[in-house]
């Protein structure tokens, strides 16, 4: 037996429970894990509200780092006591041990920390595809990212700057402000203060940014159309928020022949040689300096409904993980 936390129904964090659970033997292309770090990240939430549904009952998370206890038949490139770290499907990163099919581990380098991994792998390869797949940015670009104290926010704010970006961010508090602009976002804006799009102007000559990072949705998505320059591109990529309500896609004409995308990690990664590519990337990012992963926040995995009540509160920053 091996712990996990799990939920019958959809609701707040109190439908979260710890408990015993059983495990087989890893079958063909399985492996059997010990996680010693797990990822927190909004996309959790969005499960256990049903907001995103999943078949029920269920152990939530798409992120963790761990060991390889055993491999089933089929499984070549892994063995026992390797290093590994994962993000996508499936779910169950909130447990002790798990199964997880062998094609979503990705080996761990020696001079990367078992934390930093888990904290860094879903949020860290969504920056990846964000700036280097869905909208390449380059030098002199300039960008908007939402939510740049957040954990994806700090690696798009930290990457973009190293690609040559002129980075402007939006953040909830002064204390945010200060930790964005320490990594790397160039103007960050106080937005309960502030109106972003008519700073956003300011800051881009009346010109608007050629492309905005959305994660927060129904609050910020026609605001963050009135940021872009003409063809610029709005990538919709969470709704902390709550989802964006209809509207005519004639809009997106009006304001200047916009693009929109609402893209998704698993998507981007779904083929194995397109998630080895993205950790690479991101491993290199970070290995050479160019992005600080850090882990702000740290839970007993058991303590995961408070976790992510903290995480909807807004009172986390940067990269969270639990312990198990």
């Amino acid at each position: 037996m091996t712990k996990a936390v799990r939920f019958y129904q959809a609701g707040g964090p109190e439908v979260l429970r710890w408990e015993d659970v059983s495990l087989a033997p890893p079958g063909p292309g399985e492996v059997h894990l010990r996680h010693t770090a797990v990822g927190l990240n909004f996309i959790d939430i969005y499960h256990r509200t049903g907001l995103y549904p999943l078949t029920l009952p269920v152990t939530p998370g798409l992120e963790g780092a761990g060991v390889v206890l055993a491999v089933g038949d089929g499984v070549g490139d892994l063995a026992p006591g390797d290093r590994v770290a994962y993000a996508g499907g499936p779910p169950g990163a909130y447990a002790e041990e798990r199964l997880i099919p062998a094609h979503r581990l990705v080996k761990l380098p020696d001079w990367l920390d078992d934390q930093r991994a888990a904290a860094m792998m879903l949020q860290g390869m969504t920056a990846q595809y964000l700036l280097r797949r869905t909208f390449r940015v380059g030098p002199g670009d300039p960008i908007l990212v939402h939510a740049a104290a957040g954990g994806v926010g700090l690696i798009v704010c930290q990457w973009a700057r190293y690609l040559g970006a002129t980075v402007i961010g939006t953040v909830g508090s002064p204390e945010k402000a200060e930790l964005a602009r320490d990594h790397g976002c160039h103007y960050p804006i106080l937005y309960r203060e502030e109106d972003f799009v008519a700073r956003t102007r300011e800051l881009t000559g009346g010109e608007g940014v050629a492309v905005v990072y959305d994660s927060i949705g129904r609050d910020t998505f026609l605001k963050s159309l009135d940021c872009l320059r003409p063809l610029g591109m709005l990538v919709s990529f969470g709704q902390a928020s709550g989802p964006v309500e209809s509207f005519n896609p004639g809009l997106l004409a009006a304001k200047g022949s916009l693009f929109l995308t609402r893209p998704s990690l698993m998507a981007y990664t779904a083929k194995r040689e397109d998630l080895l590519a993205s950790a690479a990337e991101l491993f290199n990012v970070v290995e050479n300096g160019a992005v600080r992963i850090e882990v702000n926040q740290t839970y007993p995995l058991r303590e995961a409904a408070r976790a992510q009540r903290d995480l909807e509160e807004r009172k986390t920053t940067g990269s969270t993980v639990l312990l198990p």
